[in-house]
């Protein structure tokens, strides 16, 4: 999803809704080695600057909100105070909010490939990147295209637009390696070295008004050989006085849709698309162990039906392996369609957040544990086990606020209610969102909730950052550069009207980033966190205790999660004989006494 575009799902029924669970065990359409990883996002402009020489230039920002490429230009201090107006901006009279959108920080390919040992450290499995083809955006769901990585991650930024400028790009034939293209080869060999997966974002339902393509159906109208890709309304006509116009993603007209008919997208954008598919899968023909693991899918519930199932069939005969998650924010009714075995193998599991949300992150309007509990259980018997197994289980992204400040603003609206709390959690619309640095209780609060979040059945996933304690309100301020340990970050004194507070210290947080990676360790040890069944032990509402166990065969590991303020006593007929002993230290537990606002996690294997 993309910058200004807050009313995204308004209009959806985007609240959690139960639905019945079929009695027929579904069969299993998903891939293997994906259930139960830990995955991890990254947003490449803000992860890491490993490449000085290649940053990206004010023109560069050419057809991207806010649509300033004469204004002074630099690239932001990466460790300057968010919202603090730097001097260079200070010039175009604009406020922050104008501003941010034309900040870029330099983060680039190189700077992932260097800090692929920090993630494997961290115990991270697979990477989910947030688009990195050709775009004037920082964000970059506005393509120019798909079959090439934005010259500005890699290290020859001019080179490579002179290398594309010689190509045909509706004959793949003609298609170039450019120097940034190759960079993401090695990204993605590198990432493959070190026995993790990689996949990428694809954004197939519309491109960025200055693409190849709508550039020259905007130039040579009906005389274009693109005439037939987008949702074109009316040609210029001088004789007939009509204007050019057409259908742009959410109304907006920087990103032209591609027009679909009954059967998906039509025959041009879908041969281009299934091209690009297969580069990025299969580069060069030279094995599918050269190309990336899979895809998530940018607004799947835009684009029809029919263009998935085709899709899915292709990406699978490429590599039958291939996983293909996709952004959704819907009821369980409305994602089955999507998740029948057709399509795709997993979504975004905002659902499971938003369940979390309520029972972890409100206070007065908290759900109890016996309602937490039955809603994860029909969410998690919805779809069948490998998809449940597979679901991406995040807290946070870059298209909501970060776990950081979810924790520092309790009672606030639903998570669940998607469009209504998207707008409510921007602080550039809600002056009264605390978009400060949580306090102890507050990380307490984020401890308790990643521990759940990686100890629970599905595939969790991180946003950047969270495991060094970073903060930010919902989009943009969710997207902050990420904090480096080696790093010395001015502190954060500015409100986004340019008043002061009191100094918030950013610093890598080693202690949350200890605690993050502590629990890593356990599912990465343990195959019943990983890939085992759960069964709740007990749903405890006096004493907001939940219990639940996570078993493989003979393995079996059992969490004990107390929400409430009080410390609680657990008890259970397994623990009796004295077989299961604390997964740390390895003290036998014939019951177990849990601190407030802390977990208990206790093995048979220990």
């Amino acid at each position: 999803m993309k910058k200004l575009f807050i009313p995204l799902l308004a209009a959806q029924a985007l609240l959690f809704q139960p639905a019945a669970v079929s009695a027929q065990k579904p069969k299993d359409f998903t891939p293997d080695w994906s259930k139960g990883v830990v995955w991890y996002q990254i947003f490449p402009d803000r992860f890491y600057n490993g490449d000085p020489k290649n940053d990206p230039k004010v023109t560069d920002q050419a057809g991207a909100y806010p649509f300033d490429v004469t204004s002074p230009f630099e690239i932001h201090p990466w460790t300057s105070d968010w919202y603090q107006l730097q001097p260079y901006e200070q010039k175009n009279g604009k406020d922050i909010y104008f501003n941010i959108q034309r900040r870029r920080y330099g983060g680039d390919l190189q700077g992932i490939i260097n800090k692929l040992d920090y993630l494997q450290s961290l115990g991270i499995n697979a990477i989910y990147l947030n688009p990195i083809f050709w775009a004037p955006s920082s964000h970059k769901y506005d393509a120019l295209a798909y079959h090439h990585v934005d010259p500005t991650l890699g290290p020859d930024p001019e080179g490579d637009k002179k290398l594309m400028e010689q190509e045909n790009p509706l004959d793949a034939k003609t298609w170039a390696w450019t120097s940034a293209d190759k960079l993401a080869l090695k990204l993605i060999e590198e990432v493959h070295k070190r026995n993790m997966y990689i996949i990428f974002d694809g954004v197939f339902n519309h491109m960025g008004v200055n693409s190849f393509a709508f550039k020259d159906v905007q130039k040579n109208q009906q005389a274009s050989p693109y005439k037939d890709w987008f949702m074109v309304e009316s040609w210029r006509d001088p004789a007939k006085g009509t204007e050019f116009k057409y259908k742009g993603w959410f109304g907006v007209s920087t990103l032209p849709e591609f027009k679909e008919d009954n059967t998906g997208i039509v025959a041009g954008p879908k041969e281009y698309i299934f091209n690009a598919t297969q580069r990025w899968m299969n580069p060069m023909g030279k094995g599918i162990k050269n190309g990336i693991d899979g895809w998530r899918l940018d607004v799947a519930y835009d684009v029809g039906h029919p263009f998935w199932k085709d899709w899915r069939k292709f990406v699978r005969s490429i590599n039958p392996n291939a996983y293909m998650t996709a952004e959704l924010v819907f009821s369980i009714e409305e994602t089955r369609p999507y998740l029948s075995g057709d399509e795709f193998d997993a979504t975004m599991n905002y659902n499971f957040a938003f369940l979390v949300h309520d029972f972890f992150i409100q206070e007065k309007k908290a759900s109890t544990v016996t309602q937490f509990d039955t809603k994860l259980k029909e969410l998690r018997e919805a779809f069948g086990e490998g998809v449940a197994l597979n679901m991406q289980n995040l807290m946070d992204s870059h298209d909501a606020t970060r776990l950081g400040s979810a924790v520092a603003n309790p009672d606030g609206l639903k998570f669940g209610d998607w469009g209504k709390y998207f707008n409510w959690s921007q602080k550039s619309n809600n002056k009264q969102y605390n978009a400060r640095k949580p306090n102890a209780e507050q990380l307490q609060k984020q401890k308790l909730i990643a521990a759940f979040q990686i100890l629970y059945l599905g595939s969790p996933m991180i946003y950047y950052g969270d495991e060094v304690g970073m903060w930010g309100a919902n989009d943009p301020d969710c997207r902050k550069p990420m904090v480096w340990q080696n790093l010395k970050y001015e502190p954060e004194t500015h409100n986004p009207d340019q008043t002061k507070h009191e100094p918030d210290q950013v610093v890598f947080n080693q202690d949350l980033y200890n605690w993050y990676k502590k629990y890593i360790g356990l599912r990465n040890q343990y195959a019943s966190i990983k890939r085992g069944n759960y069964t709740t032990l007990a749903a405890d509402d006096a004493q907001q205790l939940y219990a639940f166990s996570r078993k493989l065969e003979n393995e079996e590991v059992i969490v004990v999660v107390n929400r409430g303020s009080k410390p609680v006593s657990f008890s259970h007929d397994l623990l009796k004989k004295g077989q299961y002993k604390e997964v740390f230290s390895k003290k036998p537990m014939k019951s177990v006494q849990v601190k407030p606002m802390d977990l208990v996690v206790i093995s048979n294997k220990a």
